[in-house]
């Protein structure tokens, strides 16, 4: 019997192009069948074939053939030693951040998602674990904040939902001198558009709920260990320990998803330009936040990292009676939480992304009643920008 878990066909796709390698993921076929697409191995256990001797596989909730396609995938794509397929991207951070130890400290992006927010205070401050939230944009500020027991800095950039950004290579010498890890959310952008290990980082996460997956269909996280095998193996211990793996279905639908990234990060690349050149031009329009435009305070460090500017805007308007005429008003898009698929998503963070986030931190940062994040998707840009003219105008 083959043991299924030791092909290594995935190698001999180093030289190929991103594109190419998306397609094809890792083993790409299924060795022992040849079947084109990775099948789903909806198995919770695995023959074994003698004492002594082994597949690869004895349970899924430590290995299983789909899930460990996904993983292999995206360490191909982010160019680490190992990733980790989650049950949510909640679950991937929870891994993460159980990397620290009581009396540890770890510095994060002031603007960060509310559920990350959540978990550092709620479920890891009461073990013992310090935080400090800062300005990632600005170095002297995150310098200032570390201590001697500062273990990590946890960047997410571009940042949910003001749409700021960390220079990452900066940010990992100065971990890697003060001899912590570098751990970046590339949600936002995706290998695609920016490899944060390559960078420096040490970890990357993702909700790969958003654009990995990139159809709205499942809910999953991701994990990338650049080089350490010791913290590879720790996050190893964790998701077998906590049983908080990805199924076997939830990892094939990624998997699926994975392969048309490349385009669907350049259509919603184009169309969110376009749309946040368009919503400059409205009257009800106080501000946009875009890191594609040149004027953007972190414009620089944008060009310097990324390929790309992704699908996230930001927007205030003038009124919070503006906001509701939008919500109400939009037809084709939706008015829905979450991010990254192929629909056009707008949402209301101060009650949803950020509800759990205390409200003199949310109104320091700008997300007030008037505030709206838009999540561009794959459609014509032109069917988004008449429908939010409908929508905020008519």
């Amino acid at each position: 019997m083959k043991n299924f878990s030791n092909y290594t066909d995935y190698d001999t796709k180093e030289n190929l192009h991103f594109e190419s390698k998306a397609v094809h993921g890792a083993l790409g076929t299924e060795p022992l069948t040849g079947a084109v697409s990775m099948p789903v191995f909806q198995a919770a256990t695995f023959r074994h074939p003698e004492l002594g001797t082994t597949t690869g596989f004895a349970y899924s909730r430590l290995e299983n053939p789909t899930r460990q396609e996904l993983e292999r995938t995206m360490a191909i794509l982010e160019g680490g030693i190992k990733g980790f397929a989650f049950s949510s991207g909640q679950a991937a951070n929870m891994a993460v951040f159980s990397l620290l130890n009581p009396g540890d400290h770890v510095i994060l992006t002031d603007d960060i998602y509310g559920g990350t927010f959540r978990i550092i205070g709620d479920v890891f401050g009461k073990y013992g674990i310090e935080h400090t939230y800062v300005e990632m944009s600005d170095l002297n500020e995150v310098r200032a904040a570390i201590r001697p027991e500062t273990k990590m800095f946890f960047v997410e950039t571009p940042t949910n939902p003001m749409m700021k950004v960390a220079d990452i290579a900066a940010i990992a010498e100065m971990a890697k001198a003060h001899g912590a890890l570098t751990v970046v959310d590339n949600t936002f952008l995706t290998p695609y558009f920016q490899k944060p290990l390559e960078l420096g980082a040490d970890i990357v996460t993702h909700s790969s709920t958003k654009y990995l997956g990139g159809h709205n269909d499942t809910v999953s996280g991701i994990v990338v260990v650049k080089d350490n095998q010791e913290i590879a193996d720790k996050i190893h211990v964790h998701i077998k320990s906590h049983g908080s793996q990805l199924a076997p279905l939830d990892s094939w639908l990624v998997l699926r998803g994975i392969k048309t990234l490349p385009v669907r990060m350049d259509r919603h690349n184009e169309n969110a330009g376009k749309v946040a050149q368009w919503l400059r031009t409205q009257p009800k329009i106080r501000k946009v936040y875009y890191v594609g435009f040149e004027d953007h305070a972190d414009y620089a460090v944008t060009k310097k990292q990324t390929t790309g500017y992704g699908g996230m805007i930001s927007f205030t308007v003038d009124s919070f009676e503006t906001v509701k005429k939008i919500l109400k008003g939009v037809d084709m898009i939706m008015f829905a939480e979450s991010l990254g698929g192929t629909e056009t998503l707008i949402t209301y963070p101060t009650t949803q992304t950020h509800e759990d986030t205390p409200k003199d931190v949310k109104e320091k940062l700008g997300i007030t009643d008037c505030f709206l994040r838009m999540s561009v998707g794959i459609e014509h840009a032109e069917d988004i920008i008449a429908d939010l003219d409908r929508a905020m105008n008519a």
